[in-house]
């Protein structure tokens, strides 16, 4: 029987930051109690299963709240993630494929497989073109990214932090598609899921200017976190004068604007890519995050496999 340890009292969550209804190009698909997002383009594909994990349906809890923790936290205990991860596979059709994840460390490090792996290896992105698998990568406020190439029958789960985006890991796993599967961008379907958003992600302005020296286009990715008086945003990453104005402690950075540019530089189609607008930070009462909750947060888990 799982067993269930004291937590952290969860953060509330205001009214005001409740985000936008999930968009009409993700559907919800519930099982069980348990509550999954997809892609219907990828849907559509018979071969393919694929989902994006919320809170509802676990056995986890916090605060009396019955949660699908899908991630090793101190407050909850194994055996609860273990049954998470059952519940989680029954509901997506998937119990009898194997999962495979990976010890994150917030890298570029792309692993490939053609057999479920007798340990788990470090790394933040894994591709397959074996039948019975299934990737997953835990997040509770990075980019989850799903790649799957329709002809070549490949697929890769992708874990990208504000590090992992700067280090190009989308990039870097879509050439590994071409090196390996001999897969094209253009044919490839690319689904980007929960994530904080730019509405809410506060970085250094160090991390600003560490993206602006790798990328043309940095200034698309962040914005000031305004008071309603400032001059042009990012006057200071442009190299324009600041006036007597100092450049700010703080920005947003957008990590769906900033992996969506990756994959359409890499020459994923623009109608191909599927992003949701949710942010984790603005509805902890369907995801989690660990910007809004800090260590009561859980972990959710975004996976895509091929049927054997």
């Amino acid at each position: 029987m799982a067993t269930t340890k004291t937590s952290p009292k969860k953060r509330s969550n205001p009214k005001h930051l409740k985000s936008p209804p999930t968009e009409k190009v993700w559907t919800e698909q519930k099982s069980r109690g348990v509550t999954i997002l997809q892609v219907p383009a990828f849907a559509k594909i018979p071969w393919l299963v694929h989902g994006f994990s919320t809170r509802t349906g676990g056995v986890s809890e916090i605060e009396s709240e019955k949660v699908l923790n899908l991630g090793a936290v101190e407050w909850d205990t194994r055996e609860n993630v273990e049954e998470n991860k059952r519940r989680f596979q029954a509901a997506l059709g998937a119990a009898d494929l194997t999962l495979v994840s990976l010890h994150q460390i917030h890298s570029d490090v792309v692993r490939s497989f053609d057999a479920a792996p007798s340990k788990q290896h470090k790394g933040d992105a894994s591709t397959t073109s074996r039948p019975g698998l299934l990737l997953g990568v835990r997040t509770a406020d990075c980019a989850p990214v799903l790649l799957v190439d329709p002809k070549k029958r490949v697929v890769a789960a992708i874990h990208a932090g504000w590090r992992g985006t700067l280090a190009r890991i989308v990039t870097k796993t879509i050439g590994h598609l071409q090196m390996e599967s001999g897969s094209r961008p253009q044919d490839l379907l690319a689904a980007i899921g929960p994530t904080i958003g730019g509405c809410c992600y506060e970085v250094g302005t160090e991390v600003a200017s560490a993206f602006a020296a790798k990328f043309p286009n940095a200034c698309d990715f962040f914005d000031e976190l305004r008071t309603g008086d400032e001059p042009n945003p990012l006057q200071w990453l442009n190299m324009m004068p600041p006036g007597h104005q100092p450049p700010p402690n703080k920005v947003l950075l957008d990590l769906k604007k900033a992996n969506r540019a990756q994959l359409l530089e890499a020459g994923v189609r623009e109608e191909n890519i599927f992003v949701t607008q949710l942010c984790t930070s603005c509805d902890v009462d369907r995801l989690f995050s660990y910007r809004k909750e800090g260590p009561s947060s859980g972990r959710l888990m975004s996976v895509i496999g091929i049927r054997p």
